[in-house]
């Protein structure tokens, strides 16, 4: 399976259905006082949509990539209107004001400081690039500031799981940054052993924690310094061990937004996998997982993003 021009479409369709539709909308808004009341689009100019902040981004993120891949398809016009009305120097703006807030410090961190930083890197050589760009560069200064002082990593399979952030992070990542990533990927896993992943999955996870640590330093990681790494972190992967890995998740209600986060997970496991040389097991997942990116709104705002990280080893 691959990514092709229609299929691709048929994903910016979705996207293009929810990254402007404000409700319904799971704020994570911290109040200093009755005044810092308000709607999402109030809160937030750009990032409104697809239910809530991280999934608006990563929503923004997968039409910038196809646009790149496929700048001809059949929604390529209605991606560029998008951008150009939505992706301005003054919406921007209002977003990076909404992160300066001192109660936004920890805000989205670290998957939608990840993902932001994702957009931000797909958009560069392209028209939205020098309206996009501070929010890259805040982002940016938020990570150096907050990895230092990460003493430990944090394995849950959910938004707080330090292996995705570093991941996405390292696509924008170069010079000092990347160093600092690398050298926090090294500090926070790099003498990790024999994962037993007994875990895996947990009821609502979208990410794997073990095979996303695997992904992260595979990213950070020189070739010569992974593969005794992984060897020594996956060391039965060729007998398919731990199985739990290897096994696709099962999905029983997709209408509970926590529970279809396992369809989430089986396509983050099949990027996942496809990235380690294990294409059986990237088969699997993607075929368990790809039928479901739309149908229920509780997946569909936000699965799409990631069936074309699973699809399309570019992303």
């Amino acid at each position: 399976m691959q990514l092709t021009e229609d299929l691709a479409s048929r994903f910016a369709r979705i996207a293009l259905g929810h990254v402007e539709r404000e409700y319904p909308s799971k704020i994570a808004h911290a109040l200093a006082g009755p005044e810092d009341a308000g709607t999402p689009a109030r809160l937030y100019p750009v990032f409104h949509g697809s239910f809530d902040w991280h999934s608006c981004v990563h929503g923004y993120w997968m039409l910038a990539h196809l646009l790149r891949r496929f700048p001809a398809m059949e929604p390529a016009g209605e991606i560029r209107a998008l951008f150009t009305r939505k992706l301005t120097a003054e919406r921007i703006g209002g977003e990076c004001a909404y992160l300066a807030r001192p109660l936004s410090r920890g805000f989205e961190r670290p998957y939608g400081w990840a993902w932001a930083l994702k957009l931000c890197a797909t958009l560069r050589g392209t028209e939205w690039e020098a309206a996009t760009a501070p929010l890259g560069r805040l982002v940016e200064e938020r990570f150096r500031e907050f990895l230092p002082k990460a003493t430990y990593p944090v394995r849950v399979g959910t938004h707080f799981n330090t292996a995705f952030a570093l991941r996405l992070a390292a696509d924008h990542a170069d010079g000092e940054f990347l160093a600092l990533l690398r050298e926090t990927a090294r500090r926070w896993y790099g003498q990790d052993r024999d994962a037993p992943a007994w875990g895996e999955p947990s009821g609502d996870d979208f990410l794997s924690g073990t095979l996303m640590e695997a992904e992260a330093m595979r990213r950070l990681l020189p070739p010569e310094e992974f593969a005794p790494w992984c060897r020594a972190f996956l060391p039965r992967m060729a007998e398919r061990e731990p199985a739990t890995l290897f096994t696709p998740a099962t999905v029983s209600d997709r209408s509970d937004g926590k529970i279809a986060h396992l369809d989430g997970l089986n396509l983050s496991r099949a990027w996942c996998w496809r990235n380690l040389g294990q294409k059986r097991a990237a088969a699997a997942h993607l075929e368990a997982g790809l039928p479901h990116v739309a149908g229920d709104y509780m997946g569909e705002h936000w699965l799409a993003s990631f069936a074309v990280l699973a699809l399309d080893p570019s992303a």
